[in-house]
């Protein structure tokens, strides 16, 4: 009977713990149906997966946020607000620049920034893991990234976070969190003219530069539009999820001692952790995407223009792909996850979110290779498409 199964991402009660509810969509309906808000949702992995991989008939161009999602097109022509052929010629101009050698190129840098804010916390007996660290260190990764300038950076991280900010009711759709948006379309604005007319080494610059030849053969740059919305982009998918991913570390590792120390005395593990943190704790558990033909699947047809909801953080949890799902295993062997998605959308900056997950926790254990959160304390953090804590204070 399926009559007393009910979720949505909007239920913050359901949202604290929704894996018992995820497990009985995946046993009881697979294809669930939402009328309240009126959706579907996948939940099993090969449906999510196989939804990720086919945007022809799941496709991003609706919006990919349930409460922005409707029946036009949406108007913000962000990369992943885009289907192919629009698509296909950003990705690969942005991917020129966004390399996985220029990532890897900032790692040095990555663990200076870590240093700076983690030194001064020894012997602090106590801090607050994302609001001194965990959230601050995407921002200041991104911002170097770009070629923000130094003494800019705590004034650009500063709008960052306001981004963010929620409203009861109202969630991310407030006024504080679009006219950071708005601050920081500006900025950006003028650091793109200037570096136009004065180029350096840094993304920036980078994104100015490249180009590829269309189909016609003719020659095509990024235009200014363009590289803003990339950069808004990265900065808002990229600051978000890592700050949840490290929020996530931070609780999981206490949880399990042992996992923790093995990871203090071998760093080497630590790759192998961060995707199964990706996995067992998915950042960003949600992804919204809109039928452009009928859909079967289990039995249930599911209309062309539908809103369906992909559950990335219910397929990382399903047994069908994953023994002992449940279960958090720094050691567990597995060919992959959903959690950076898959297909044409998979994260642009995975190969950055990954850096900086395995750098941060790298030299947090260095520091402090044991702690305990103040779970009384800690705050939660949900909206329609990221889970995870907004505070974790920890005892060191």
């Amino acid at each position: 009977m399926t009559d007393d199964l009910y979720w949505d991402p909007f239920d913050t009660e359901i949202d604290t713990d929704p894996h018992p509810v995820w497990r009985r969509l995946r046993d009881e309906a697979p294809v669930y149906r939402n009328e309240r808000f009126d959706f579907y949702a996948l939940s099993r992995h090969a449906d999510v997966e196989a939804a990720h991989r086919d945007p022809k008939t799941f496709s991003s161009a609706h919006g990919t946020v349930l409460e922005l999602m409707s029946s036009d097109p949406s108007p913000v022509q962000m990369m992943i607000f885009l289907d192919p052929p629009e698509h296909t010629r950003l990705r690969s101009l942005v991917s020129r620049a966004f390399t996985p050698r220029r990532v890897a190129e900032i790692e040095d840098h990555v663990r200076q920034i870590c240093a700076g804010l983690l030194d001064p916390l020894v012997g602090s007996g106590g801090f607050d893991y994302l609001g001194d660290f965990g959230a601050v260190l995407p921002s200041a990764v991104i911002s170097s990234l770009m070629g923000v300038p130094e003494d800019e950076r705590e004034e650009v991280r500063g709008h960052i976070d306001q981004i963010f900010h929620l409203e009861p009711g109202q969630g991310m759709i407030n006024d504080t969190s679009f006219e950071a948006m708005i601050w920081l379309h500006g900025y950006y604005s003028t650091l793109l003219e200037e570096r136009r007319r004065r180029p350096a080494d840094d993304m920036i610059s980078a994104l100015t530069v490249v180009e590829t030849a269309d189909t016609d053969g003719t020659t095509r740059r990024l235009g200014d539009e363009e590289i803003l919305d990339f950069m808004q982009l990265l900065v808002t998918a990229g600051t978000e999820t890592v700050a949840r991913l490290l929020g996530w570390a931070a609780v999981q590792l206490a949880a399990n001692p042992g996992a923790r120390a093995e990871l203090a005395a071998d760093p080497a593990l630590l790759p192998g952790a961060v995707e199964e943190l990706l996995r067992h704790e998915a950042p960003s558990p949600v992804q919204g995407r809109w039928t452009t033909a009928d859909v079967e699947l289990h039995g249930t047809t599911v209309p062309a223009d539908s809103k369906v909801l992909l559950l990335t953080g219910s397929a990382g949890r399903d047994e069908r792909k994953y023994p002992d799902p449940d279960r958090f295993d720094i050691h567990r062997t597995f060919d992959g996850h959903v959690s950076f998605g898959q297909g044409i959308h998979f994260c642009v900056g995975a190969a950055l979110a990954r850096l900086e997950g395995r750098v941060a926790l790298e030299e947090t254990l260095t520091r402090f290779p044991v702690w305990e959160v103040d779970h009384e304390r800690a705050v939660r953090l949900h909206t329609s498409t990221v889970r995870g804590y907004a505070s974790v204070p920890i005892t060191v």
